[in-house]
């Protein structure tokens, strides 16, 4: 090879280099803990934040100790995230008392299928509460299908946390309308 091949390939590397600084870098993103607080009576069966599971979580329940894994989220918050929330719901979790026995019996089945058909399917864009650091992604299941997220690195309740629901909330008179 000549030098001034040579001398041009060292050039183009060069220019190539120099190039890399003026691409937009992509934020980091990371693999954060889903966990789930329903402040409802009715149970969620299953659910998801852009399409990483999270426990089910019965009425009034969930909080730290029910994680599962992972939802993907910029290492550095910015205006404007949002995540998409899928979810399934129950809102008859008793129903089960009154289903015919013995448990598992023709009859049985039959009416936990038709318990089942009343599930219901929910899906929602929400936008993530500001956030310093990225902790465990919470999700706060409220009345009328409403839900919102938080990611920081604070539990629930203490300071710095965005969002202080009471667990119990009834469901009010009138829904807002999405």
């Amino acid at each position: 090879m000549s030098d001034t091949m040579i001398c041009r390939v060292f050039m183009l590397l060069a220019a190539s280099l120099l190039l890399q600084g003026c691409v937009e870098s992509r934020p980091t993103m990371l693999g954060a803990p889903v966990s789930g607080i329903n402040h409802t009576s009715a149970a969620i069966n299953h659910f998801s934040v852009n399409g990483g599971g999270g426990p089910n979580l019965g009425p009034y329940g969930g909080g730290p100790g029910s994680q599962m894994c992972c939802a993907m989220l910029p290492v550095q918050w910015r205006e404007g995230l949002t995540v998409v929330v899928e979810w399934e719901k129950d809102p008859n979790v008793g129903a089960s008392v009154n289903w015919p026995k013995p448990r598992y019996s023709e009859g049985w089945f039959t009416a936990a299928k038709e318990h089942q058909s009343k599930y219901t399917r929910h899906r929602a864009v929400v936008e993530v509460a500001p956030y310093k650091e990225l902790g465990v992604v919470d999700v706060h299941f409220l009345p009328c299908d409403q839900v919102v997220v938080s990611a920081v690195a604070q539990l629930p309740g203490m300071p710095g946390y965005p969002y202080n629901f009471p667990r119990r909330m009834e469901v009010p008179s009138t829904c807002p309308t999405p």
